[in-house]
Formats: structure tokens, C-alpha cells, sequence
């Protein structure tokens, strides 16, 4: 039951009703109409901005069109008052029961309260996609997150959701990583020591020299012996151990993933892009299209992209499409761009039945956004959409002192020395507190506090107190039906105080919350809803500290007590939902 959508559907009837009695005109557009909790709850339950929408199209005043909805309204049985706000919003009180049918709702519906009508529309959620070179770092870690926790969000609000992994293993970047790897091989067959594979480093003749390298070429030199060791064609070598690495970083990869909770549907490999001829089939898509040309780029202004060159190049209209810039798909040496290779692998996806897309990227990826926004477009006869999520840096801190970079990864922090610190629920739920466009700061010693200043404790607290109170209630009640299905049977007009209603009005808020930072790919959402659902139970627990006809059980009522026992476990159905948006498990009770 989505409350606020039900009242929209009753202002929508409203509007056709004065348009058929022919005081309002045909042809009203209503899709910006809305119906939502109001700023002040002291200024209703429900506020809708309809006749300021309305006004201009229909040429009228907004308090003038407010006064003949209101006067539909008013004689809706829920509504007990209606009200003219400010330049027009209309400002609605339901009756009670509206609150009580909610919450039995919640407790009939369960887990999936919230839960969005089935779309029946394909999203594909692009996200993580580092490159095959080395263990993951915390910047990959909040990105996996994101990416996750946006594909369960959009999951839970209806939409036919894939998620996907593309492995960037065609590169420079993979042949580097195999060159550090066959100096670590010849260190593993006793052919090189330590000080030269760091004398190699120095010079530069290597890029990666993290010491996750070792295992690797330890098991090849399991695999082959010495065989490597004298071969120096790099045509010869280079693809052989490129393979090796890819396969091997991709089960770490995997595995750091698992660790975190999260799983791709797909994985999609570049290099088996270019194999197959997609690179060369997308450009002759383009091509065929018109959408493609010879010219020589203008200089960029500032810093100086990889991909310009002052001579000639197949350059993409992007600027038909939005972007500031034609952008080079070929080099004058005849290779490919990089930007080449992402076309096809967008033109993939669309083949594969996929128009709606969200890439989650990391924020140093910013420049590509409209270029391949601009492609996507063209390859869809602009019916494709993509949105692009850049994550932000995240510093690592302990009492807000740096900490030290990972040995293994030899240049930061890794994912998984994060999750091994503090667990992945809390990595997960950390990594949704703040925006993704926006810097974050995780600190060990903060995330694992015992304060309301720790959401992800304070959040957690929320539900095992909840259970705590079964476990009393179990006690003081035996025989007595606690059960779901019991306690929606129970007399919830005994739930009378300000505080018990506005936790009410909480509830009913959460499934327009996961339509709504669904469609706005804003998962952190979420984690503001959850924050704000917590503090207002445990204020609600503290006012039965201080009061005791105002505590959860009432041993001499137990009417009442299951009344408010409803209103608890509706809380904790509410706050499992969002933590499984976002991955993360509900704990019982507080150690």
C-alpha cells in the first residue's frame, strides 16, 4: 500500500471530475502532480502541489483551482480536512485508520512491503569493471556498493534488473601488469632476486610492484617450469602470460566481491569484443549512419587528452549528439581508441536488449560521460538512455589519522583488508551515508562506535531492540498469538499517541521513498530514511522509559501491549527491507 500514491490517484479523479463538469479544460497534463508527506507534519498528513501545476495550462489562479479540489476532496471519507497553503499547495488529514491499515499491510505483506509493481522494464547496472591488474582498492569497494546497492533498489521498485561486470582485458594496461608478472616469475624460478625486481621497478621498466604478484607467479611456475625464462619475443610471451594474469586477477576480483556480498550477472570480457569484430562492427554502424569522419581535431584547451593528435582521425560526430567535441575513434596509426571500444561494448548492450542504462564510475572517469552518452544516443536513434554514477574519492582514517597502504597492494588500501577490518555489512552500509558524487571519509574507529553518531550501529540498535521486545513479550504472554498475522488482527486504534502515529506515517512513507530513489538512482536515500525511521523508534522507546503507560508491554493490558507489539515488528519488517537494499543482514540483538 503506497498512501500517497493512492491520494494522487484521488486528486488525478478529482481533476477529471471538474474537467468533465467543464471547470477545468480538457487535456490536463498531470504527470508533474504530486502527493507527499508535508515539510511540517503539523500542516496535514498529505500535501499536494497539483493546483500550482495546473494553473498556467488551465489559466486560472492556484488558490482559485485549490478551492474546487478541495471541495472534491472534502468528500472523500478519509479525508477529515483540507486546507489552502501558501500560493496553493493543498494541504490534506487523513483519518487514523488510514495509519492502522498501513501498518496491518505491512505486517500482511512482509519483506516485501514496498515492493514496486512488476515494470517489466530492462535496466542494465554496469559497475565495478576494474581493470585485471591487481587487488581492489576502497574506491573500488564504494563503487561495488553503489552499483549493488542501486541494482537491489531498482530490483525492489519493480524494473527487470541486470547486473553486469566489463573486463577491461585488451589494453596497455593488462600487457604491463603481465611484464611485472614475468619478472616475478623469473624471481620464482631462482633466475632474479628481490633487489633486481626492485631495481626494475625503479627504473621504470615495470609498473606494478605489489606483492600480490607473487602468488601468481609462483603457480605459473608451477604450471610451466622454466618455460618463459629464455622466451623474449614479446609477440610469443606476452599473450600467454597476459591470459594467466586475467584469469587469476578475475578469481581475486571474484572472490573480494563475494567477501563484499556482491555478484554480477554478466561478465563481459574486451578483449572477446575485439575478437569477435564488434570494435569494427559498432564503427560500421556509425559509419553507415553518416556519423562518421576524417578531420583533425582544434587543441584542447588545459590539459592535454591521450586520444588528440594534430594530423588526421576518424572522428565520431559526438557533437550531434550533445558532446562538446567530435571525439577520435581511430589513431593515425590505424589502432583503435579507447573510446572505440567503449562504443561497441555500449552497441553490445543494446543488441543484447538493453536501452536503459546506468554505468557506475569512478569520478576520475568524468571526461567520458558525454561522450558516451553522445554514442549511446547514436546508436539508438536517441532512444537510448544512460546515466552515469561517479563515485568519489574515500580516505581511510583511524581517530581521523590516515592509514597506512596495504603491503600486498603495494599503493593503497585494498577492499579487502577494509572488509577484514570491520565486516562487509558495515563497509556496505557506510559506503551509502553520504552521496556518491560527494568525498567520503571512512574511519575505522568512528564506523565501529557505539553512538548515535554511528548509523549503521544506530540503525541496527533500531531492530535488535525491536527483538528484544518479542523475547520479553514471549515471556509475559504465553499462549498469546505473536505471530504476523496475530498481531494484525489486533486493535490498532489503542495506538493513540503523537509519537506511535508518526511512526506510523513513517512507515507508510517507505514505498514511496524506494520509488522515488529509484528513479533518481539514489540509493543513499535509503540510508537518510533508515537513520530517521531509528531515531524516531528510539525516541519512542525512551519516552516509555520515562513514562511507564507509555512502554511497549503493559502487563495488566494485553490488547494495548499487541498493539504496540504490531507497531514494533512493522518497524523491524521496515528496517530489514532497507538493509537488504542494501545488502546487509538485520542483527537480532546487540553483543
Amino acid at each position: 500500500m503506497n498512501i500517497f500514491a493512492t491520494v494522487k490517484t484521488r486528486v488525478d479523479a478529482a481533476v477529471a471530475a471538474l474537467v468533465a463538469e467543464g471547470k477545468l479544460p480538457a487535456g490536463l497534463d498531470l504527470e508533474r502532480v504530486a502527493a507527499e508527506p508535508p515539510r511540517d507534519p503539523l500542516h496535514g498528513d498529505v500535501t499536494t502541489n497539483a493546483a500550482m501545476i495546473l494553473a498556467k495550462p488551465a489559466g486560472q489562479a492556484p488558490k482559485a483551482i485549490a478551492e474546487l479540489l478541495i471541495a472534491k476532496l472534502k468528500t472523500d471519507p478519509t479525508v477529515t480536512e483540507a486546507n489552502v497553503a501558501g500560493p496553493g499547495f493543498i494541504n490534506l488529514r487523513l483519518v487514523p485508520s488510514t495509519w492502522f491499515d498501513v501498518l496491518r499491510d505491512v505486517l500482511q505483506t512482509g519483506p516485501s512491503y514496498g515492493d514496486g509493481a512488476r515494470r517489466g522494464e530492462k535496466i542494465n547496472v554496469e559497475y565495478v569493471s576494474a581493470n585485471p591488474t591487481g587487488p581492489m582498492h576502497v574506491g573500488h569497494a564504494r563503487g561495488a556498493v553503489v552499483g549493488d546497492a542501486l541494482a537491489r533498489l531498482l530490483a525492489k521498485a519493480g524494473f527487470d534488473v541486470t547486473k553486469e561486470y566489463y573486463i577491461n582485458d585488451a589494453g596497455g594496461q593488462v600487457d604491463n601488469v603481465a611484464r611485472a608478472l614475468r619478472m616475478r616469475y623469473l624471481q620464482a624460478i631462482g633466475r632474479i632476486t628481490e633487489a633486481d625486481f626492485q631495481a626494475a621497478l625503479e627504473r621504470k621498466e615495470i609498473q606494478y610492484g605489489g606483492d600480490y604478484l607473487v602468488p601468481v607467479a609462483e603457480a605459473l611456475a608451477k604450471r610451466d617450469g622454466d618455460k618463459w625464462a629464455g622466451v623474449n619475443d614479446d609477440a610469443v610471451w606476452i599473450p600467454a602470460l597476459r591470459e594467466f594474469t586475467v584469469a587469476w586477477m578475475m578469481n581475486l576480483v571474484k572472490e573480494d566481491l563475494a567477501a563484499l556480498g556482491v555478484q554480477h550477472d554478466v561478465f563481459t570480457s574486451e578483449k572477446k569484443l575485439v575478437d569477435d569484430g564488434k570494435v569494427d562492427g559498432a564503427l560500421k554502424f556509425l559509419a553507415d549512419a553518416d556519423l562518421t569522419y576524417t578531420g583533425v581535431l582544434e587543441p584542447p584547451k588545459g590539459k592535454m587528452p591521450d586520444d588528440w593528435e594534430p594530423r588526421p582521425q576518424l572522428l565520431f560526430k559526438a557533437t550531434q549528439f550533445g558532446d562538446e567535441v567530435d571525439r577520435p575513434v581511430k589513431k593515425s596509426s590505424g589502432a583503435w581508441t579507447y573510446f572505440a571500444g567503449d562504443i561497441a561494448y555500449h552497441k553490445d548492450k543494446v543488441d543484447r536488449g538493453f536501452v536503459n542504462l546506468v554505468n557506475v564510475w569512478g569520478a576520475d572517469h568524468g571526461g567520458y560521460v558525454k561522450r558516451v552518452q553522445a554514442a549511446l544516443k547514436a546508436l539508438t536513434d536517441g532512444k537510448g538512455k544512460l546515466d552515469v554514477q561517479l563515485c568519489q574519492m574515500v580516505r581511510v582514517l583511524n581517530n581521523g589519522e590516515p592509514v597506512k597502504m596495504s603491503k600486498r597492494a603495494g599503493t593503497f588500501v585494498t577492499m579487502r583488508d577494509l572488509i577484514d577490518e570491520v565486516g562487509k555489512d558495515v563497509v556496505r552500509f557506510i559506503m551509502l551515508t553520504r552521496k556518491n558524487d560527494a568525498p567520503l571519509d571512512f574511519d575505522y574507529a568512528k564506523v565501529t562506535e557505539r553512538s548515535r553518531e554511528n548509523p549503521v550501529f544506530y540503525v541496527q540498535y533500531a531492530h535488535a531492540r525491536g527483538r528484544s521486545v518479542f523475547r520479553h513479550a514471549a515471556e509475559m504472554f504465553p499462549g498469546v498469538d505473536l505471530s504476523d498475522k496475530g498481531l494484525a488482527a489486533a486493535d490498532l486504534s489503542l495506538l493513540a499517541d503523537s509519537d506511535e502515529l508518526q511512526l506510523l506515517k513513517m512507515l507508510a512513507a517507505w514505498p514511496r521513498m524506494v520509488e522515488g530513489a529509484a528513479l533518481a538512482h539514489e540509493p543513499h536515500r535509503v540510508a537518510f530514511y533508515m537513520y530517521d525511521l531509528a531515531a524516531q523508534f528510539h525516541g519512542l522507546w525512551n519516552k516509555g522509559n520515562e513514562a511507564a503507560s507509555l512502554r511497549f508491554l503493559q502487563a495488566d493490558n494485553t490488547s494495548l501491549s499487541l498493539a504496540r507489539l504490531a507497531l514494533v515488528r512493522g518497524v523491524g519488517v521496515v528496517i530489514a527491507s532497507g538493509l537488504a537494499v542494501f545488502g546487509v543482514e538485520p542483527v537480532e540483538e546487540m553483543r
